[in-house]
């Protein structure tokens, strides 16, 4: 009988460092969508700060109380990182185990704004994209979330199917950076 192994999205493929700038996969936990039923936002809100001790996050933020995380991924919808979701939550809103699902990357180092420039449409400058902002933009031709940690670190969730092809988008734009920067 053949023997499976568990493998992350991104197994192989990480770290890669191209000058200041390294690309990891990140193991955030459970990844969990939540979306509010109609009228129960606040509600919502209310369960995850008794449970969590998070509440709903605005649109384009993210908040976080230690491990956990809960992130906007789009109108009526968040993702709660790190943190089994209670079963109470469902009285609430739609609950969706979304963990096998996605690639977690975590692109970090002086200049990370000039790789990420050349594959999204969006203004990641920290002045712009502080710390706890987020998006759901392209990266390349693919959808992805994006959240901004510190000043020189940036989440990067990609659907598990794409994990080769989002890692591979950002080597080349890290390489490309790290040329340029070397030119005369």
């Amino acid at each position: 009988m053949a023997e499976l192994l568990a493998k992350t999205p991104c197994s192989g493929l990480v770290p890669v460092t191209h000058g200041a700038v390294t690309l990891d996969e990140v193991a955030v936990g459970p990844i969990t969508s939540l979306a509010p039923y109609r009228g129960q936002r606040a509600a919502l809100s209310s369960a995850l700060t008794e449970t969590v001790g998070l509440g709903w996050p605005e649109p384009g933020r993210s908040t976080a109380n230690g491990d956990a995380r809960l992130v906007w991924t789009g109108r009526d919808q968040a993702f709660l990182l790190g943190a089994a979701p209670d079963a109470r939550l469902g009285d609430f809103a739609a609950i969706t185990d979304q963990s096998d699902g996605w690639a977690v990357l975590r692109i970090a180092g002086a200049g990370v704004e000039d790789v990420l420039a050349r594959l999204m449409p969006i203004d990641l400058a920290p002045d712009r994209f502080a710390p706890g902002h987020a998006a759901r933009t392209l990266c390349g031709h693919m959808t992805v979330s994006v959240l901004r940690l510190d000043t020189q670190a940036v989440q990067i969730m990609g659907f598990r199917s794409m994990a080769g092809t989002l890692v591979h988008e950002l080597e080349t734009a890290m390489a490309a950076v790290e040329a340029r920067a070397r030119l005369p």
